[in-house]
């Protein structure tokens, strides 16, 4: 059985007491603390007939190692595990799937950046492999404000065998790399799409980027020659969702 998590951080709370407050087990708030925000979160919780408890503040600074709380941290059931089996039905599912991939993303920050901005461009899900990749952590939650517990975050064993099996599903995988020749604004991207995102500094795996059907780059007109992944995940996704809407 899976064990209790901790959440953290007020978007994360309220996007779980809102949708899914079955999972709260127990509510710990900065004593004194005033938030008309955390105020709902604390009224909604004993509505619930979940257990608040008010705590100094370094109680809670130990519970989550540092990390910024914003004053409230809960311990939750473990909320919904993807696979590859869901993730085949969420393409089928979809009218027009929409997918991020992310080879070896391993900073649980950039994570959580992208599951806010794949939720805010309508992706059907974010893919991620088991191994070498940032898993869905309190600090993953926390950063995607409230994104982790809406787009499902789905975990596969072999990143090539997945994309092979997108492919046969007729989604087009679009890869990001340096070397690529044509740019994102060159590319027609309107129809089922699973857009790659390599890590920063090394960019894909070389077996990821064999099983590509088109390789894209941004064209960068400064002299740094990368952006943060997250950012340029952003960018990516968002000329996606401009097409798409044309």
């Amino acid at each position: 059985m899976a064990q209790n998590e901790l959440l953290y951080g007020i978007h994360a709370l309220e996007s779980v007491i809102n949708r899914e407050p079955e999972r709260l087990i127990e509510l710990f708030v900065l004593k004194g603390r005033e938030d008309d925000r955390l105020h709902n979160i604390i009224n909604q919780a004993r509505r619930f007939g979940i257990s608040v408890q008010f705590c100094q503040r370094k109680t809670l600074d130990d519970k989550v190692n540092g990390e910024q709380h914003q004053g409230v941290v809960a311990r939750a059931k473990p909320g919904k595990q993807y696979s590859e089996n869901d993730l085949a039905e969420i393409v089928e599912k979809a009218d027009n799937p929409f997918l991020l991939i992310l080879d070896g993303v391993t900073d649980p920050h950039n994570l959580g950046a992208c599951l806010r901005t794949a939720e805010a461009a309508g992706a059907h899900a974010v893919v991620v492999p088991k191994d070498k990749s940032a898993a869905l952590t309190p600090t993953v939650r926390k950063v995607a404000s409230g994104a982790a517990d809406v787009i499902p975050l789905v975990q596969i064993t072999n990143l090539a065998r997945t994309l092979r099996e997108l492919q046969e599903a007729g989604v087009w995988i679009i890869g990001t790399a340096g070397e690529a020749k044509q740019n994102l604004y060159e590319c027609k991207l309107t129809g089922p799409t699973a857009l790659v995102m390599g890590a920063e500094g090394k960019g894909m795996r070389r077996l990821t980027r064999e099983n590509c059907d088109e390789l894209i780059k941004l064209p960068m007109a400064g002299t740094v020659t990368s952006l943060n992944v997250s950012v340029a995940t952003g960018v990516c996704m968002f000329e996606i969702v401009r097409q798409r809407s044309l």
